[in-house]
């Protein structure tokens, strides 16, 4: 007797129906099919819920910027070997027609995505695609006999790393940058006006010497400045070199041409450095280093996410309620602090993203894999997932009071931080010859270990001390609002 085979679906499938009751409707009975509706439904949260935040994106990093870039490659390289003659025959471009060429980046438009979309449909080539986008325009303008020159000795890698490389570049400088920079300055301002709100500290979640706020938001802000400015100092890498890097049919197709010259002409008249020694593909090393400093970047931010969120838990920080909104479904007392996870989920996406791609595009079996076409399509998402963290970030912190109250009565509830203060002083004091200044450590530890003191108790104690007298009224003046050091002037850094 025959066997039918079924799959684990099927098996499932099978077994989940035989369970339903006869009348009970099934998991898509009477549902609309949400694929189908019109306009598009977002399936990725950056596309439907978060798309606001991070819209600016989608003209640089988007599938449709990243043809209208390949179009821009094309366009240019076909004007850049017609200026210089590479070719016997080739005629002198018209300003009106140069013009023209460019219009067709230009004017790349939804009807342009379209018709695009529909000529890939038949060739089944992204960038074959363009190839032929570009030629349809050519007879317009006059040059129908110059369609042989649109991706003339071209594999598809040497338009792609040149699209991605704008596209990224265009990305971060005129996006991610200035919103990175606009959060630091947030940060640094609020550094500035609390640099002298004194604040206890906590080492391993214990009371510690104090410090004031400002420092402690002034760290943060001097941590991602110095990872913007490294996102800032990006090379971003391009190539022009045909199928393996070689120029082989450069060299054949013209051989009185010095194509090495020709090629780095090219890619730095599009704002880009030259690489001059490649695979089929552009190595991708500066998109991993990019990554790796960017993925730096939020793992800091998601540190000031998580210690803000710590801050608001203890009262250091009140936030500010938004008219009608709603904190919990339940109790109507809650102002969470959803800004701050919100951005710590995103951050933590971004980063999974961003390593993943850095340790993925710098690796390319022998002369070319297609590892990287599937990777480089989420460079968008995994910008994305940043921006709309330090998007998140800056509407939290818009939204918090300094509470320094509740830190002055932290900071007077833990007289006993003063012990580090007290037992170095009288380290000094025996280094002067001062007697009776024996295990000072020791002798704080008894009293302040486990204990709680406070300020009559600590300044007894150190009326007993036979410090000299200078010593004794520094300390006796020094509460723990006041030994904060300088922490206050340290914020001038960021200046």
């Amino acid at each position: 007797m025959a066997q039918s085979s079924s799959t684990p679906e099927n098996t499932a499938s099978n077994a989940n129906s035989t369970a339903a009751t006869p009348d009970a409707p099934g998991p898509d009975s009477g549902r609309v099919r949400l694929a189908q509706v019109e306009p598009p439904v977002a399936l990725g949260a950056l596309d439907g819920r978060y798309r606001p935040a991070v819209a600016d994106l989608v003209d640089h990093l988007s599938e449709a910027a990243l043809n209208r870039n390949r179009i821009h490659v094309e366009v240019e390289w076909f004007i850049h070997l017609c200026r210089h003659d590479v070719l016997p025959g080739l005629p002198s471009l018209t300003s009106e027609q140069v013009d023209g060429l460019r219009r067709i980046v230009t004017d790349f438009d939804a009807a342009a995505i379209s018709e695009l979309s529909q000529i890939e449909a038949v060739t089944v080539h992204d960038v074959k695609a363009v190839e032929y986008f570009i030629g349809r325009r050519l007879a317009a303008l006059g040059l129908e006999e110059l369609k042989p020159l649109v991706h003339f000795a071209c594999t598809s890698e040497d338009i792609n790393n040149l699209a991605y490389a704008v596209g990224i570049r265009d990305a971060i400088v005129d996006v991610w940058l200035p919103a990175a920079r606009d959060l630091i300055e947030q940060i640094a301002t609020m550094a500035r006006n609390s640099a002298q709100v004194p604040m206890l500290s906590r080492t391993h979640g214990q009371p510690a010497t104090p410090t004031t706020l400002g420092k402690e938001l002034a760290v943060f802000a001097h941590r991602l400045s110095r990872q913007v400015n490294r996102v800032a100092a990006t090379e971003f890498l391009g190539k022009i070199n045909g199928a393996t890097g070689t120029y082989a049919a450069h060299s054949v197709a013209a051989p009185q041409a010095d194509w090495q010259l020709i090629s780095r002409e090219f890619v730095t008249g599009l704002g880009l450095s030259w690489n001059p020694l490649t695979t089929q593909i552009e190595s991708h090393d500066w998109q991993a280093e990019l990554y790796a400093d960017m993925a730096r970047f939020n793992r800091i931010l998601h540190n000031l996410c998580t210690d803000v969120w710590s801050y608001i838990s203890i009262g250091f920080f009140r936030q500010v309620p938004v008219a009608g909104a709603t904190g919990s479904s339940t109790m109507p007392h809650k102002v969470n602090p959803i800004r701050f996870e919100n951005a710590e989920a995103n951050l933590e996406i971004s980063c999974s993203l961003l390593d993943t791609l850095g340790a993925t595009l710098v690796t390319s079996r022998w002369q070319r894999d297609l590892t990287d076409s599937s990777s480089q399509r989420n460079i968008g998402t995994a910008c994305g997932h940043s921006l709309l963290a330090i998007s998140n970030v800056a509407k939290g912190l818009e939204r918090l009071d300094v509470a320094d109250d509740v830190m002055a009565a932290d900071l007077e509830a833990n007289w006993e931080v003063l012990g580090e203060a007290i037992q170095t002083v009288m380290r000094a004091e025996a280094l002067a010859g001062i007697p009776g200044m024996d295990d000072p450590y020791e002798r704080l530890k008894d009293l302040t270990r486990g204990h709680r003191v406070d300020r009559a108790r600590m300044q007894e104690f150190v009326a007993e001390l036979g410090l000299s007298a200078p010593a004794e009224q520094r300390l006796s003046a020094l509460s723990p609002a006041s030994y904060t050091g300088l922490a206050s002037a340290l914020v001038d850094h960021l200046d």
